[in-house]
């Protein structure tokens, strides 16, 4: 434990990490994808004189499917290595705060430098003991840093699991149940598709949740959706593992002829075979003897 401790302390006192190259620069085509795909219209990112969403900060880093083989390493990877080597492998996102400090225009190019500020702990969590761990991405244009990014993520040593003395192993992978949401769930246990519905307006409503973004009635009810819709957008799952899933497999958000998208996996095709504007309709799978999970497989054109 004391050497971990060192080596954040290490880590820490070493600061800023070496600037990398974004894997592109600023570009209006992911502008455009990204502005279609969060269904964001706002009127300064189109045109001859478009900026880049501020939240897209991030986008201009990732590495994209394949990833890159950085030719350096960050002092923040040996912390992170070393935290994997000593049994706290599992990783969960808790934190991330962004400072935009001017907007970004097509064409401009980026670097970034990641500083570690923070590593706390021994903690023990619900999901394992495990150490809190907190950084800094700078973001550069030239030598003027652009934005900033505070993550902090908690690295854990994974609870053994039990074996159930009945019925079936219950699914890794369980959703957030409460007063909002859990008329969806039961729905979904009897094989309906329900849409939350303003008990005022009428107006329909997803993801759940208490108030009315139309009429600001906290009134509530829900309609039963047909059952049937098109893919909006999607991605294919490939890294990391999912627990209780196998990899590829296809995360999309089904338009719904209500009016409403809805998150979801599309099951029982390739994910070759997955294409926006593809009919869908709605399945149901029971994961164990509580969760019963809406997915979407093909429907009929």
């Amino acid at each position: 434990m004391t050497d971990l401790h060192d080596l954040a302390a290490k880590v820490i006192a070493e600061g800023e990490g070496p600037r990398l190259p974004t894997p592109s620069p600023v570009d209006r085509t992911m502008i455009r994808h990204w502005t279609e795909a969060m269904g964001d219209a706002n009127s300064r990112y189109q045109g001859p004189d478009a900026i880049a969403p501020p939240a897209m900060i991030q986008v201009w880093s990732m590495d994209g499917l394949n990833g890159r083989k950085r030719a350096t390493r960050a002092p923040l990877d040996d912390l992170l290595d070393a935290l994997d080597a000593a049994g706290y492998t599992g990783v969960v996102a808790t934190n991330c705060e962004h400072t935009y400090h001017r907007p970004l225009v097509p064409g401009e190019e980026l670097t970034s430098a990641t500083r570690t500020t923070d590593m706390t702990g021994l903690k023990k969590t619900a999901l394992g003991d495990g150490h809190f761990v907190t950084w800094n991405v700078t973001w550069y244009a030239q030598d003027e840093p652009v934005a900033e990014m505070i993550f902090r993520l908690l690295k854990f040593r994974p609870r053994e699991e039990r074996s159930p003395t009945e019925g079936r192993k219950p699914y890794p992978l369980r959703p957030a149940v409460n007063r909002d949401t859990e008329f969806f769930w039961e729905g979904a246990r009897s094989g309906e598709l329900r849409i939350q519905k303003c008990g005022d307006c009428g107006e329909l409503r997803h993801p759940p949740g208490p108030l009315c973004p139309s009429c600001r009635s906290t009134k509530r009810t829900y309609a039963v959706a047909a059952g049937t819709g098109v893919v909006y957008s999607y991605v294919v799952h490939h890294n990391p593992p999912v627990p209780g899933r196998e990899t590829p497999f296809v995360v999309a958000v089904v338009e719904l002829p209500e009016g409403v998208r809805i998150v979801g996996n599309v099951v029982d095709c390739a994910p070759a075979e997955v294409e926006i504007g593809m009919p869908v309709r709605v399945t149901y799978r029971e994961m164990d003897d509580e969760l019963t999970l809406p997915l979407w497989t093909l429907g009929e054109s």
